[in-house]
């Protein structure tokens, strides 16, 4: 180990604000940081009374030689940082030499450690800053640092406190939080005498995954590896189906140090865009590996904030890795009546993080590389991507995901039309979801063999249900389907592929919407991307514009109430990048344009519909985010029955 040399003061004065220890979370973080900076693999943490009056840490890193142990608890006196150079590139969690001086002046502290070259190794304790003793000791290669009553000098801070199991659960998630960002490195947390979490430490996000949050939340996730100018993304998402009420599962770690960081939150949720229900929010653990350099992580006195040299680069390399996985890695939800019942299912275990082949595309299009593994849930081995997989694990919601990594979605322009359906599900005079015409699709690649093609496997339509669920029987499953949020996709997804203008039809006569003056002006800037979604508008002067055509699929009852809400969220969303925008129009008219629940469906239609929708395994949620398809196996109705 480095010996560790008090600070210049002109370096020291261009480290951000000391350090306060606020909480036994905070000593805890501290403590293990320097841990893993010392390079240890196996580390445990003991706390009593959640960390107020015991906490003890022991790690078999580098130790500390005797004759740096009195200097490492003196402020701004470090071994990680020399000059005023080596801030710019931190390769360390830990770096401006204040924690062990700050847990010390607040506590009864003691440390034990040696290093290998050393036979006998140093107790040293130290009380309010003040030294009490440095001593010989027998101790393995390592360190363990005790900290007892904290606070015990400073009343005023320890009425501050929370009850004891409020600071356990902070240091917990504190723990668990280093635990992910360090799945090489093995950690034992004993709570109040019971050990509450081992992580194997064998390096596997998936196992470190496991360990902390339990198997049902890890059979939930799908892995990401996906590498953009020079930025890594890799790690766990949730898939949508699995999306939460809050933001509270989401973990970002920066270089192994665990973060807070807008731009990261914001690629991510953009990713899952219309996958999952509005107000729904994915959980991830996400590791970004950058150059050093290209970040500034001496901002705040915690080390969470950091400021990024380019934020866009950051941005794009999230959002096209948690969309890619999205695209290549999520399957259809199951329907799996034996979790009502609290019945259990053998949970599948999780696909190594494998990297994700996708190119950038030139706007919100995303490549998907051909071929991938498929993980049994029986045996746990890769199989080809052209096999079945056994069925997967039953998540908390209720509902099981067979653990299936598809093949990319293979469409192209000519398959749309012959697959198409003119008309299937409403009864005045449109085109449907892929018409004859149809524009070519973003994603080109060549048609699907027999097969492979979902549809090429026997089904039958039995019928439909509240006018609204298309019943269908495939092999050994029964399908629902929910034609509203199907058909809503598949003219979302039509109308993204042509860009709107090439499915636009002439109204016979043109319709003029009055609005506001802010939506007047609004709609006056942003005549271009109304264009581009299918809109011609003319200003016709006062606050009133004439919409002389709409998308292929709008009847014109729709237009007036569309276009106003059109023009209120152009104008609330001003500085909305163009994207955005024509996503929400692409989005709204695909609602308006879809058949509704409770409208009559005659069989011919069913059948075209369900054909085109078995054709195209890419067709999963709505762009609300709601599921279009939910399987429900034999076994499961048998089960019911009593027929097991």
């Amino acid at each position: 180990m480095p010996d560790i040399l008090l600070l210049p003061k002109s370096v020291s004065e261009l480290i951000a604000a000391g350090e306060v220890v606020e909480r036994p979370s905070s000593v805890v973080k501290e403590l293990l940081e320097n841990s893993i900076d010392a390079g240890a693999t196996a580390v445990t943490l003991e706390i009593r009374r959640g960390g107020i009056t015991y906490i003890r840490i022991t790690d078999n890193g580098c130790g500390i030689s005797r004759k740096n142990v009195p200097a490492a608890f003196l402020s701004h006196a470090t071994s990680k940082v020399r000059t005023a150079q080596d801030l710019d590139s931190i390769y360390t969690l830990g770096f401006r030499g204040e924690a062990l001086a700050s847990i010390a002046a607040v506590s009864r502290t003691e440390m034990l450690t040696r290093v290998s070259g050393e036979e006998i190794g140093t107790r040293y304790v130290i009380e309010g800053s003040v030294e009490k003793l440095i001593d010989d000791a027998g101790c393995p290669t390592g360190t363990t640092i005790v900290v007892r009553d904290l606070f015990y000098n400073t009343p005023a801070r320890m009425k501050f406190l929370k009850k004891d199991v409020s600071e356990a659960n902070s240091v917990a998630g504190v723990v668990d939080r280093i635990a992910l960002s360090h799945p090489d490195i093995s950690f034992r947390f004993i709570r109040e005498g019971k050990e509450t979490l081992l992580t194997p430490g064998d390096g596997k996000l998936s196992n470190a995954l496991r360990a902390v949050y339990g198997r049902d939340f890890a059979a939930g996730m799908i892995p990401v590896d996906y590498t953009l100018n020079q930025v890594r993304v890799w790690g766990f998402i949730s898939k949508p189906v699995h999306s939460r009420g809050n933001r509270a599962m989401q973990t970002v770690f920066l270089n192994g140090r665990y973060v807070r960081s807008a731009t990261v939150t914001a690629a991510a949720e953009e990713a899952y865009k219309r996958s999952i229900m509005v107000g729904r929010f994915p959980a991830f653990v996400l590791n970004l590996e950058i150059p050093h350099e290209s970040v500034d992580i001496n901002v705040h006195p915690a080390k969470i904030e950091v400021r990024f040299s380019n934020e866009k680069a950051i941005f794009d390399a999230v959002y096209y890795a948690v969309r890619g996985a999205i695209e290549k890695l999520d399957t259809r939800p199951q329907m799996d009546l034996g979790a009502r019942r609290g019945t259990q299912a053998a949970v599948p275990v999780l696909p190594k993080a494998e990297q994700v082949s996708i190119r950038v595309p030139a706007a919100h299009e995303v490549s998907e590389e051909k071929g991938a593994d498929i993980v049994s849930a029986e045996n746990h081995t890769p199989q080809t991507a052209n096999r079945r997989s056994s069925e997967g694990a039953l998540p908390p919601s209720g509902f099981s995901v067979r653990m299936i990594v598809p093949d990319a979605p293979k469409r192209d322009a000519g398959a749309a039309v012959s697959s198409g359906i003119s008309s299937p599900l409403r009864p005045c005079d449109l085109q449907t979801a892929v018409g004859e015409g149809a524009a070519q699709p973003l994603r080109q690649e060549a048609p699907p063999a027999a097969s492979e093609n979902p549809v090429a496997q026997p089904y039958r339509v039995i019928g439909e249900a509240f006018k609204t669920y298309i019943l269908v029987e495939r092999g050994s499953e029964l399908l629902f389907i929910d034609k509203h949020a199907a058909h809503e996709r598949m003219l979302y997804e039509k109308l993204k592929a042509a860009h709107g203008g090439e499915h636009a039809q002439l109204l016979l006569k043109p319709v003029s919407v009055t609005m506001s003056k802010e939506e007047y002006t609004a709609v006056l800037e942003g005549l271009d991307i109304l264009r581009s979604a299918g809109f011609d508008v003319e200003d016709f002067g006062q606050g009133s514009v004439v919409v002389r055509s709409c998308p292929l699929d709008l009847s014109n009852e729709d237009i007036v109430p569309l276009f106003t809400e059109a023009a209120q969220y152009m104008m609330e969303h001003r500085h909305e990048v163009e994207p955005a925008k024509l996503d929400w129009l692409y989005h709204n008219v695909a609602c308006r344009s879809a058949i509704k629940a409770g409208d009559q469906t005659n069989r011919y239609e069913m059948e075209r519909f369900v054909s085109r929708l078995l054709a195209d395994d890419s067709i999963r949620y709505c762009p609300h985010g709601r599921p279009v398809l939910i399987r429900l196996s034999r076994g499961e109705i048998e089960k019911q029955f009593g027929r097991e």
